[in-house]
């Protein structure tokens, strides 16, 4: 590496490093193995919410000695973005090296977000969906409703997904892309509850909102499925999470963090957080009939976990533009 000289990958730089789903769920599994036994330094992320309450731009620092990564991502999401041509989710990645502290490189961080997120459903969901899962409700046909069709087609015999967002261009982008990128059968539902009713495994994916829309009624979530909740407990009422049986997360301060300002006032009692399902400190699923669910947050482990691989072989393949510090 140059001295003084820090790199910089873009977007474009990021996604030519080549880096596949199935490899980022297995740096996932390594980091969260490595939580679970206690071997992480990561605080609860500190954020401000320019505008409106459900923006937000937060400060994601982390350090996994076992994979030689610490750095910060500084992250934002602006549900309004979307009406103005402009991405959801944007920001940038901080890796610095964890003998000296020195940053050795600045990258674009909306790419790995959307894949580690998904890659984080698909761990949890190892433990906590049955094993022979094949019907995916997908609510919301963004970036993230994608992904973790992409990471849960890794690791589950997916052969058909039920697709619904309310804008109907969405669903369409989505479709084919699933078709084309995944094989996968895709059909396109006008109501929420097709797309729950029916389905082992359910991806709800709007925006983050401190309020949820409570659009997921009782009844509708099947015995024996599993949900991962990427925008928090956004879609979902009350007495519908009032029917599961296993209620997780990826990390409990935080989780308690978010409670604490004004989101999670109505879900259940956490069973167990990744770092624990991973280490076996706490069971998965244990019947075929419990209804589980993972509320992941996403961490800065996520990001820290993957950030060093696209590093190293970004230099390797002479990938991207070294800047001085």
């Amino acid at each position: 590496m140059p001295q003084n000289q820090i790199l910089y990958l873009s977007q474009t730089d990021v996604i030519s490093v080549g880096l596949k789903m199935p490899e980022i769920i297995q740096l996932l599994e390594k980091a969260f193995e490595e939580k679970g036994h206690g071997r992480v330094e990561m605080p609860p992320k500190p954020g401000i919410h320019p505008g409106d309450s459900d923006n937000f731009i937060h400060a994601m620092p982390a350090y996994i000695p076992a994979m030689n990564s610490a750095g910060v991502k500084w992250v934002s999401g602006f549900p309004q973005n979307t009406h103005k041509g402009l991405p959801y989710i944007t920001g940038l990645l901080i890796l610095n090296d964890p003998d000296t502290g020195v940053p050795t490189a600045v990258m674009d961080c909306e790419w790995i977000t959307a894949m580690r997120t998904a890659a984080a459903s698909a761990v949890a969901a190892k433990r906590l969906a049955r094993a022979d899962s094949s019907r995916l409700g997908a609510l919301g046909c963004g970036v993230q409703g994608l992904t973790n069709t992409e990471a849960l087609n890794v690791v589950f015999p997916i052969s058909e997904v039920l697709a619904y967002d309310v804008r109907p261009e969405a669903v369409a982008r989505f479709s084919e892309t699933v078709r084309d990128k995944l094989g996968v059968k895709v059909t396109p539902v006008q109501s929420p509850r097709e797309a729950v009713s029916g389905c082992d495994l359910v991806v709800t994916a709007g925006p983050i909102l401190k309020r949820p829309h409570k659009t997921i009624k009782a009844g509708w979530f099947n015995e024996g499925a599993f949900a991962s909740l990427v925008d928090f407990d956004s879609y979902w009422a009350p007495e519908a999470l009032s029917e599961v049986d296993k209620f997780c997360t990826d990390d409990l301060k935080q989780f308690d963090y978010y409670r604490s300002v004004g989101y999670f006032q109505a879900v259940p009692p956490v069973h167990a957080d990744l770092g624990q399902l991973v280490t076996g400190l706490k069971p998965g699923r244990e019947s075929t009939s419990e209804r589980t669910i993972a509320c992941n947050l996403g961490l800065a482990l996520d990001d820290m976990a993957v950030a060093p691989t696209i590093f190293r072989r970004a230099m390797a393949m002479g990938i991207g533009t070294w800047l001085p510090r």
